[in-house]
């Protein structure tokens, strides 16, 4: 019998080393899928506060966890049955859908851009309808949208790390980075939007030192949202141009992702750090050519349909 214990524990240690590793392969592979996908989870971030814009401050946190929720449901529902369905039935199909998801990023990135540089005004906001309740239904309504979007090329990009990893993996670490990167996002977006009320408490306390910091936070957190919005686009075109770059050497043209590795070697002489920015800022620069072009495209399709007689 002790020898049969010891037998039993010893089986119990292996199983509980062999889930622990497990574990580690499952953090390890969605720690590098979110890390990937980091240029969608700027964007996200830097877009969702504005949903919240011109309505009630007791509304504001509410209003995200509904976003919040929907965006779960998004990732969770959605779209995780349909990537594990994908990488099991058309394996093939991953590269490409991640390229037009890259490509969507670029056109975005080079909308905003365009938008930026002509003086147009990018997802401007509804007009009210007078009844509050029916604008935060449709505020809500259209941020879980475009979040399917975010989502899709999130979840997209993390199947396509972890797309020779057992199913089992495969869904732990889809769900891991589903939970992971809503809870930053929104928790991050929650504290985004109600800084500006912290700021106003603290520069009616009595304290100066609070005074000087809650005026601080007031004026700082235009300039916050304005370069969180700079940031997230810059990390769309940055991303995207770098999916459909590496996308096409798998496909089989290596072209444009050996000029940018040689020009980063050429320029980064072995630093690490330089040749990275190269590698962004070539892969930037492809996403905000193609995104251009597919804008223009876009443009000229339905701006032209609109315009016609």
């Amino acid at each position: 019998m002790p020898s049969g214990l010891a037998a039993l524990l010893d089986d119990v240690a292996a199983i509980t080393k062999l889930a622990a590793a497990s574990l580690d392969d499952v953090g390890a592979a969605a720690g590098k899928a979110g890390t990937k996908a980091a240029g969608v989870v700027i964007d996200d971030t830097a877009v969702t506060p504005r949903y919240v814009t011109g309505l009630s401050p007791d509304r504001e946190l509410p209003i995200i966890w509904k976003i919040a929720m929907g965006s779960l449901r998004n990732k969770l529902l959605l779209l995780l049955p349909g990537a594990l369905l994908l990488s099991w039935l058309l394996p093939w199909a991953i590269t490409p859908l991640l390229m037009l998801g890259g490509a969507f990023l670029c056109f975005e990135g080079a909308e905003k851009v365009l938008e930026a540089v002509g003086g147009g005004e990018h997802g401007a906001e509804e007009e009210a309808t007078g009844d509050p309740a029916h604008l935060e239904a449709a505020k809500v309504s259209g941020a879980i949208r475009t979040d399917l979007i975010l989502s899709a090329e999130i979840m997209a990009i993390a199947l396509a790390e972890v797309a020779d990893e057992p199913f089992a993996t495969r869904a732990a670490v889809l769900a891991v980075v589903g939970l992971a990167i809503t809870a930053a996002v929104y928790g991050v977006v929650a504290l985004i939007v109600k800084m500006d009320d912290f700021g106003l408490h603290l520069a009616r306390r009595p304290a100066q030192l609070a005074q000087a910091v809650g005026r601080g936070l007031v004026k700082g957190m235009p300039v916050v949202m304005r370069a969180l919005s700079i940031i997230g686009t810059a990390a769309m075109i940055w991303v995207g141009g770098g999916i459909l770059v590496h996308g096409a050497a798998q496909l089989g043209w290596h072209a444009p992702e050996a000029v940018i590795h040689h020009a980063a070697e050429a320029v980064g002489h072995g630093n690490g750090f330089v040749e990275w920015v190269v590698t962004a800022i070539g892969s930037g620069i492809i996403g905000l050519v193609l995104g251009a072009g597919i804008a223009f495209v876009v443009g000229k399709l339905f701006h032209g349909k609109a315009d016609a007689p």
